[in-house]
């Protein structure tokens, strides 16, 4: 699956996207696919590589609270390593997938994620997504975008809108990092407590730089990970996301993917409440 602006920005947290799941179950059949067909979806559009990756989001935990890993002792990478267990959010999202994925909508992603286009897209997206370097990353993303000619970026450009056209992503990284903050203080993780307005208020005085910054590191992500592929293939692209039913896949895919990453990383923070500099759980 084409990467996602929560993928391209590391300061990543939890979120509960509960109501959007909600209406997308309402708006659905009631008729699941069963697990097997959803473990064939998994790895023919290479979802199951973009759940894999969201347990690289672990390291921007201590970050985003102004520490480091060696605050949190020793034993850091052996906890983290367990809270985002790769195999436990596989099963989450067939799970959740199982409940909300129509089979038509199943088929349609899967036939195109089949195609020959679409298994030379899902080999460089399943690359990208586990590269832990982001900043290397959207360097050199940034030097093909400096070389690419206008018509290049403008199918970067539409790519990237087809994906995340309602701006959701820019409201799903504010609320990860409200809520990631606000869980945090509430195991005890921060000395103080944090005032949950508050912490409101300053992220939407941001909100406009922090859509400026999440187009930028958009842009520069896809230029990094499709620079294999000609352009008139990533016009085809453009096209296949643009279809009504593939926006409705993707916007499923997106919130199974904001939906574990607030599991996951709720559980981190009462797992960091416990650890200590030097600490061994």
């Amino acid at each position: 699956m084409l990467v996602t602006p929560m993928r391209q920005t590391r300061h990543l947290a939890r979120i509960v996207f509960l109501g959007t799941l909600i209406v997308l179950i309402g708006l659905l059949p009631v008729r699941a696919a069963d697990r097997d067909r959803l473990e064939a979806f998994l790895e023919v559009t290479g979802f199951g590589v973009a759940l894999d990756s969201i347990a690289l989001a672990a390291a921007d935990a201590p970050v985003m609270l102004g520490l480091t890993a060696s605050d949190f002792g020793h034993d850091w990478a052996r906890v983290a390593g367990e809270v985002f267990d790769t195999a436990r959010m596989r099963d989450t999202g067939i799970d959740i997938l199982s409940q909300t994925l129509s089979d038509e909508m199943l088929s349609h992603a899967a036939d195109f994620y089949a195609s020959d286009l679409g298994q030379r897209l899902v080999e460089v997206e399943n690359a990208s997504h586990m590269i832990e370097d982001d900043a290397a990353k959207r360097a050199e993303g940034e030097a093909l975008l400096a070389e690419a000619d206008e018509a290049r970026i403008t199918v970067l450009q539409d790519m990237n809108a087809a994906v995340d056209g309602a701006g959701a992503g820019v409201r799903a990284l504010q609320e990860i990092q409200l809520r990631f903050l606000l869980a945090a203080s509430y195991a005890g993780v921060l000395d103080t407590q944090i005032d949950e307005g508050t912490l409101r208020a300053m992220l939407a005085e941001r909100e406009d730089d922090l859509r400026a910054a999440l187009r930028a590191s958009a842009l520069a992500n896809a230029a990094y990970t499709y620079q294999d592929l000609g352009t008139d293939d990533l016009r085809a692209y453009v096209e296949a996301l643009e279809d009504p039913l593939m926006a409705r896949v993707y916007e499923l895919m997106n919130a199974v993917q904001y939906e574990i990453m607030a599991g996951r990383f709720e559980v981190l923070a009462a797992r960091m409440a416990d650890m200590h500099p030097g600490q061994e759980l």
